[in-house]
């Protein structure tokens, strides 16, 4: 969720949406794997045609739900059991979900079965961390994470046939309004799963605190970060 949240405070959409409509300019009916909150597929849809997201977080799901009349059709499971029919949808959509980095060429395969013209993947392309959407504010001794630009990593994973067709980058900004440093900071120490006395977790209160930014639009949190917009053109 509290990616969600950040999500909907950051320029990530209004960066996202115009590189893919270049790239796709027929979106056509939609397939959104690990749609999350919706933000991206919402922006994306074309009125008329079909929205479905897969989305396994009931949280998440909750989101979708509050879209109303433009929420989508949710298929409530992972990519890997999710049934739906061959060639259903002329776009398949997954930003920024883990499956491109742990069975890349498996997922491609499956994103192929269900789309009509294109597959289109989003992935991180920042040098440096990526594991968790604060980790880019946080030293490299403390995240511990690969600093490799995800997008390298993801190609890496795929045989020269199953490179993509188009590849742009783009820039964006994570954006997480901040109410309370103590609840965030706790929330942090145990996702770097820290133990309860860990000295670090009165050094990271303080270094939330250094990093905050305060001004006219409240309190927040920002980490720069790229982003990869990949595109397979099936027809």
């Amino acid at each position: 969720m509290l990616y969600a949240v950040g999500i909907d405070a950051s320029d990530y959409v209004s960066r996202i949406v115009p590189l893919v409509q270049r790239m796709v300019p027929e979106i056509g009916d939609l397939l959104d794997i690990g749609a999350g909150a919706g933000q991206l597929g919402r922006a994306l849809r074309r009125p008329g045609a079909a929205w479905t997201a897969v989305e396994p977080a009931a949280a998440m799901r909750s989101r979708l739900a509050g879209l109303g009349d433009a929420r989508p059709r949710v298929v409530p499971h992972g990519w890997e059991s999710a049934s739906l029919a061959a060639k259903s949808h002329d776009t398949v959509l997954a930003a920024n979900i883990s499956a491109p980095f742990q069975a890349a060429a498996a997922f491609l395969d499956r994103c192929r079965s269900w789309a009509r013209r294109h597959v289109v993947w989003i992935v991180p392309a920042q040098h440096g961390p990526r594991g968790t959407c604060l980790s880019g504010c946080l030293p490299p001794e403390w995240h511990g994470e690969d600093e490799r630009p995800g997008v390298d990593v993801v190609l890496s994973r795929l045989d020269p046939a199953q490179q993509p067709d188009a590849v742009v980058i783009t820039p964006w900004t994570f954006v997480l309004p901040v109410g309370g440093i103590e609840s965030l900071a706790e929330h942090l120490a145990e996702r770097l799963a820290w133990a309860p006395h860990d000295p670090r977790r009165r050094a990271l209160r303080a270094h939330l605190v250094a990093q905050c930014r305060h001004d006219a639009r409240g309190s927040r949190l920002e980490v720069a970060k790229a982003a990869a917009v990949l595109v397979w053109r099936l027809a």
